[in-house]
């Protein structure tokens, strides 16, 4: 049973397609920066903590130099 709160009715989306719509917009957002040569920030949650990932694999965790 899948309740709907107001926003959900006025805008006829479901909270699970909200957050499908939501995952791939960071996807496509990660995939450009790439393109562009931009890094992309990550978290390890190994280590917790955050990090940027370059195209070329490289990672530079935030706060270390």
């Amino acid at each position: 049973m899948t309740i709907m709160n107001e926003l959900d009715s006025t805008c006829g989306i479901s909270d699970e397609e909200l957050t499908q719509r939501f995952k791939e917009s960071i996807r496509i957002d990660d995939e450009v920066r790439r393109i562009k040569g931009l890094p992309v920030a990550r978290y390890d949650s190994k280590s917790k903590k955050a990090y940027l990932e370059y195209p070329d694999g490289r990672r530079e965790y935030v706060g270390e130099k």
